[in-house]
């Protein structure tokens, strides 16, 4: 489900459309957009410590140039309202005729219906974006429905990596090294002062984690392996609503869908 779901609940970052949408507001760069949208359901009042720590995944301090300027542009209603707007057209671009089919209120339905059955302990930024209103019209359902998984899979996946006592940063460092990628040019990292990221792999190096920036210990494989195995483990509980016939057809309507997806963003 993760493979399904996960490419459609990446549009916001992975299309024009929805940065557009947000440009539309007054912004004028990518990283306020992303805090504008992803920060919405948490409201106006949410300090940058609080998204900071609900994020999770970024340097200190990255979160605070972000949270609360952005909402001397906007209200967290519109950042919302418009980021959902390009995520609908971005997908109305790219399924095309997929989106005719007598299938899709169908699967966006069994989508919804797990996307909004878990239960919310322990997951703040699924529940503040559970309780915002459901979209009516089924492409906007489908996202909404994509990106409430994404949301409670990604408070799990902080579960797991505070299990581990992997740090935010540490959590990409890891990820760079899965990837096969050297950990200085990944991804949240690059932009990082070096002093901050030698400070970073000399930290994991001391914990047995990495032997450098692009190799793992067979200590630091295990807690990757750990860390991705329980994450998949806590993000079973939307699908436990549906019947092994419901998975399976919501399976089978997915798979066309994230494929063309997928293909739209270079993946084979």
């Amino acid at each position: 489900m993760f493979d399904l779901v996960e490419p459609i609940g990446v549009i916001p970052y992975s299309t024009d459309e929805p940065t557009e949408a947000m440009f539309a507001l007054g912004f004028r760069n990518f990283w306020d957009t992303y805090f504008a949208g992803r920060a919405a359901p948490l409201g106006r009042s949410a300090p940058p410590d609080v998204v900071h720590a609900l994020f999770y995944s970024f340097a200190p301090g990255e979160v605070a140039r972000h949270i609360p300027k952005v909402w001397s542009t906007t209200t967290p209603d519109e950042a919302f309202a418009a980021r959902q707007q390009g995520c609908t057209l971005a997908l109305r671009r790219i399924l095309g005729d997929l989106i005719d089919t007598s299938d899709l209120p169908r699967t966006v339905e069994l989508l919804t219906k797990a996307a909004t059955s878990a239960p919310l302990d322990g997951r703040p930024m699924y529940a503040a974006l559970r309780g915002l209103p459901l979209p009516k019209e089924p492409v906007s359902g489908l996202f909404h429905a994509a990106s409430l998984l994404r949301e409670h899979r990604g408070d799990g996946h902080i579960a797991a990596l505070m299990a581990e006592r992997v740090s935010g940063l540490e959590a990409h460092v890891l990820l760079a090294l899965d990837l096969g990628i050297p950990a200085s040019t990944f991804g949240r990292l690059h932009h990082l002062p070096t002093a901050t990221l030698t400070e970073l792999f000399e930290t994991m190096k001391g914990r047995g984690l990495i032997t450098d920036e692009a190799t793992f210990t067979p200590a630091g494989r295990q807690v990757k392996d750990r860390v991705e195995h329980l994450t998949d483990e806590l993000a079973l509980a939307p699908y436990d609503v549906l019947s092994t016939a419901e998975v399976d057809e919501l399976v089978a309507a997915l798979e066309p869908l994230s494929q063309r997806v997928m293909d739209a963003q270079g993946h084979s």
